[in-house]
């Protein structure tokens, strides 16, 4: 019999040419059971019932004419005539026995499989369209997954019950939707011996960012027990962010970590077998809840994670494009496993040569926050809808709130304006399908369902950041479109000021020429959150408001030093990695007094400060006998960017240096906790930001590398304007004389030292005719927010034009 009358294939016949004959997902397995196993991927076994046994099933039965005249009439947008429909082509085909051919070609191979696995060997049955995963559609998720499957006659049961996920509703209406013919799509059904993930932890991974394309980088996401709880967005799991350049270079580079609720976990329900149909009908699988030890560690360690990243490095180089992979640890063996890949088919085939920004014009009441997906803004009237038997009220352009989504929801999915839902994570079935239809979706807020009216206006915003937010109100917003193929580059360095890690992948489409200020300030207040001495002071602390939420922060850290080094080598790694191989230049720690104060904690620490802007900041604290501790946390976190991520793009700039031996302090204080200036090219720049910086220019460069003219404060100590006071803001800005002769002296003097020399203030951006000047007197770079680089860009052009 030829290969495509065959009713069973096992994977190792199998390669990713075999879609039209066992359907996406099988042809997969079979691709990288044959080819990857050999480079230590580990794969389960496991057989595929073709699609020729799918329509040898439906001609033989007669089926198939019953199935068209169901059909016949089929109006997808009316939800009481697709769900009729659906349902009685599929309870047409459970009524029908598979033939007794098709019946003995299951038992036979399964029998084969106990023969390598045991008796009653556990499998996992999985339904594979034929179309699945194609460059236009993506199929996955809307057939069903049978999993802790015992016995041949439960496989056969399991085998009919996925023929008839072919016409689940969501299936149906897909279908139609694409302009695929319901008769030209077959089914076939996987096999595969499980792995014991229930006793451990299970996930999927992608080698690419899933929100915004970037492609350097692996993502994991996992939870304990099976891993359907992850796709079906009942959970919101741990998430690993791997950085694939250097991981290929043998660094360990997980640049992020972040732990998840992973409230429950599916585990099987019973081990007995299922000799029957009737026994095949019993659930066998559960949820329980986790317990606190689960719920407050990592279900995978930093080991695992790289392992898991290095793989999915290894299959992308396979299929040589981006991929989206489910995997699996078994834990009686320990050992992980990969179950499934497919090309990854909505993200990847982003155009980033055009690049369009969402931008609210003005913000109402915050209702609630959750996860941003999507890069965009909706807005709407919300219905609130609990189950999925209301969804026939759902209205085109409004906006759905509900707990979580699943694949029977997509048809209204596809016609709201926007998604919130209390659960999930970056990678449920709510955010694929949002990212797949192009519309904003914000989930895991956990309270959506209660602080949201049906019938209420809202704004959806996943356009601020990893944190989207719903607004009151219908809020007004612009959207901004620039196509980046005809912007030319300019001579001067046009770098970006970046502070937000989670917004770094996003940024990095833009224009740049890395990163010319990354404040380090953000990621303390937003990220840790808690003044570095009262983690390093911890058990002594007195404040016990501040020791509660210090526990609270630092969940799953014995050290809580270590909380704080975690946290900000991420953070910085996070947009390191986002613009490697360029430049980026790390500013040390600029808090003021009263910034400090402000931290959890930080009232012990910090002193009462008159005029906080001239006091304990800067380089004067690192070197401080009290702050020193502090800032040898700091020197760690920068040392393991740069040695344990192999993120050496980085270099390190020192804030607010008053006096040249302030500068040789401080270089001498990094060397001697670990961080050596040019040992493996690490530079040390200097924030030229106060007169006496300008006046000894010659001195710095001696010390220094380079400098970054900080614009905001050299405007405040030449002009003697307190940047804080509104009293006296008018008086003075960058485009005053006085500044202006700074500026160029300290250009001049730079050139002369054959010293780097670039800007990061705020006064290119406002001003454009100082972005000419500063172009006219040669600077190397000038650093922007993100979102003034492109207008600033044609401004350089221009006057480099007329230089």
């Amino acid at each position: 019999m030829s290969r495509k009358k065959q009713l069973v294939l096992w994977f190792k016949d199998l390669g990713k040419s075999d879609v039209g004959l066992v359907g996406g997902k099988n042809a997969s397995l079979g691709e990288m059971y044959r080819h990857l196993t050999k480079k230590g991927i580990r794969i389960p076994n496991g057989f595929a019932i073709t699609s020729a046994a799918y329509q040898f099933f439906i001609i033989k039965t007669g089926l198939k004419k019953e199935i068209r005249k169901i059909l016949k009439g089929l109006n997808t947008h009316d939800m009481e005539n697709l769900s009729d429909r659906g349902r009685r082509v599929r309870e047409a085909i459970l009524r029908v026995e598979l033939p007794t051919d098709l019946k003995r070609a299951i038992r036979t191979a399964y029998a084969k499989l106990e023969r390598e696995y045991g008796k009653h060997c556990d499998v996992a049955v999985r339904s594979s369209a034929t179309a699945e995963d194609l460059p236009d559609a993506s199929f996955a998720g809307q057939q069903e997954t049978y999993l802790n499957i015992r016995g041949a006659e439960a496989v056969i049961e399991a085998t009919k019950k996925g023929f008839a996920s072919l016409f689940t509703n969501r299936a149906i209406s897909y279908r139609q939707d694409k302009g695929f013919d319901h008769f030209k799509i077959s089914l076939s059904v996987g096999v595969q011996k499980m792995v014991r993930s229930d006793k451990a932890s299970s996930g999927v991974m992608f080698t690419l960012d899933t929100d915004s394309g970037f492609r350097n980088v692996i993502l994991i996401n996992g939870s304990w027990g099976l891993g359907e709880n992850i796709v079906q967005g009942k959970v919101t799991p741990d998430e690993f962010i791997v950085f694939k350049p250097t991981l290929q270079k043998g660094f360990k580079p997980i640049i992020k970590r972040q732990l998840g609720d992973k409230n429950i976990k599916m585990v099987y329900a019973n081990l007995r077998i299922h000799a029957n149909a009737a026994n095949a009908n019993r659930q066998p699988t559960k949820n329980v809840p986790t317990t606190e030890s689960e719920r407050t560690r990592f279900c995978l360690t930093d080991k695992e994670a790289l392992e898991l990243a290095s793989w999915g490095v290894l299959i992308e180089k396979h299929y040589g494009k981006p991929m989206d992979m489910e995997w699996a640890k078994d834990g009686l063996t320990k050992q992980l496993y990969i179950v499934q890949a497919r090309p990854e088919t909505v993200v990847s085939r982003k155009d980033v040569s055009k690049l369009e920004t969402y931008e609210l014009r003005k913000r109402g009441r915050e209702l609630t926050t959750g996860m941003a997906i999507g890069a965009k803004i909706g807005s709407g009237k919300a219905r609130v809808i609990f189950n999925v038997k209301q969804i026939g009220k759902f209205k085109p352009g409004e906006v759905l709130v509900t707990d979580i989504t699943d694949p029977d929801w997509e048809p209204i999915m596809k016609i709201a304006s926007a998604i919130v839902t209390n659960r999930g994570g970056r990678t449920s079935h709510a955010a694929i399908v949002s990212r797949e239809l192009g519309i904003p979706a914000v989930v895991g807020t956990n309270n959506a369902t209660r602080v949201i009216r049906t019938g209420q206006g809202v704004t959806v915003s996943a356009a601020e950041g990893e944190k989207g937010k719903v607004y009151a109100g219908i809020l007004p917003f612009t959207v901004k479109a620039v196509d980046l193929k005809k912007l030319k580059r300019p001579t001067t360095k046009v770098m970006m000021i970046v502070a937000a890690p989670d917004r770094a992948f996003t940024d990095s489409f833009i224009p740049n020429d890395g990163i010319g200020l990354l404040r380090e300030e953000f990621i303390a207040a937003a990220w840790i959150k808690i003044h570095p001495l009262a983690l390093i002071k911890y058990p002594k602390l007195k404040d016990r408001r501040a020791v509660k939420q210090i526990d609270e922060l630092t969940v799953g850290y014995r050290d809580k030093k270590e909380f704080f080094v975690d946290k900000l080598s991420q953070g910085i790694g996070m947009i390191a990695a986002a613009f490697h191989p360029k430049d980026v230049i790390v500013r040390l720690s600029d808090f003021k007094t009263n910034e400090y104060a402000n931290l959890i904690g930080g009232k012990e620490f910090e002193p009462h400060e008159e005029n906080p802007m001239l006091g304990w900041r800067g380089a004067a604290r690192y070197y401080d006998p009290e702050f020193e501790p502090a800032f040898a946390l700091e020197v760690k976190a920068l040392k393991r960017v740069r040695e344990k991520f192999g993120l050496t793009n980085i270099k390190v700039m020192v804030p607010m240096c008053r006096t040249v031996e302030e500068g040789k302090k401080v270089i001498s204080l990094m060397a001697r906790h670990g961080l050596r200036q040019h040992k493996d090219g690490l530079e040390v720049y200097v924030m030229c930001e106060l007169p006496a910086n300008v006046v000894l220019a010659e001195e710095f460069a001696k010390v220094f590398d380079g400098f970054s003219i900080g614009s905001n404060d050299l405007t405040q100590f030449t002009l003697a304007l307190d940047r804080d006071s509104q009293l006296v803001s008018s008086v003075g800005n960058e485009n005053n004389e006085a500044v202006k002769w700074m500026l160029q002296t300290a250009i001049a003097k730079a050139k002369k030292a054959k010293r780097k020399i670039g800007i990061c203030g705020q006064g290119p951006s406002d001003f454009p005719e100082l972005a000419k000047f500063l172009v006219k007197q040669g600077i190397d770079s000038i650093s922007l927010n993100p979102d003034t680089v492109l207008k600033t860009t044609l401004v350089i052009l221009e006057a480099e034009k007329e230089r």
